[in-house]
């Protein structure tokens, strides 16, 4: 089945929700997916690598780009009590999910998600957590990443899980040549966790 849907407006497949129990840094979080939207019903091996192998945010503001149904922002929500989460994405019906979980989770005044001309121009975050969506091409890619990665306040950092076959290593080569030093903090699972830092003004 294409992933194409995943990343429109308005995904074409009729919309059935699933629920999921997700098991993330210390919580277990009752959430709902849908048909539609990237990993319905389930926690992709990308992201449970993700939370594996990090400690939570501790606060400040933070930006879950490309959200899906919200997991990894509403991790952080739950984990960080003194978080402001913003999260984005293209699929209206994600978006849709990803409030209605913040609602459950009683998380909804610091959680907001939104289309990407819907965040405020002035907004600057300190941490982006992402699991990218890779499968947009490269070229398009890049250009998510170049415009997102200046939203990070100076010192600032983007944590992200990128499949190794999905090409993460030439993703961080690309991003150094850029002028965003970014590291390995761990390797499972087929997958790399990378972290790019915006240098302190």
């Amino acid at each position: 089945m294409s992933d194409e849907h995943y990343f429109t407006a308005d995904p074409s497949v009729p919309f059935k929700r699933a629920p999921v129990t997700v098991p993330v840094w210390g919580h277990e979080l009752e959430l709902v997916t849908g048909s539609g939207v990237f990993a319905q019903g389930r926690l992709d091996i990308g992201t449970a690598v993700l939370f594996r192998e990090t400690p939570p945010p501790t606060g400040g503001r933070l930006l879950d780009l490309g959200c899906g149904y919200g997991v990894i922002g509403l991790a952080a929500a739950v984990a960080a009590p003194e978080a402001q989460v913003c999260a984005v994405d293209v699929n209206e019906r994600a978006l849709l999910l990803a409030r209605d979980n913040a609602r459950s989770l009683g998380v909804a005044e610091r959680y907001s998600a939104l289309l990407p001309d819907q965040v405020p121009a002035e907004a600057a975050y300190d941490e982006i957590w992402s699991n990218p969506p890779i499968r947009i091409g490269k070229q398009a890619l890049h250009g998510l990443l170049l415009t997102w990665l200046p939203r990070l306040a100076p010192g600032g950092r983007a944590v992200m899980v990128v499949g190794k076959n999905l090409g993460a290593d030439s993703l961080q080569r690309w991003l150094g040549e850029q002028g965003w030093p970014t590291t390995r903090l761990a390797s499972a699972k087929g997958f790399r966790v990378l972290e790019t830092r915006r240098a302190e003004d």
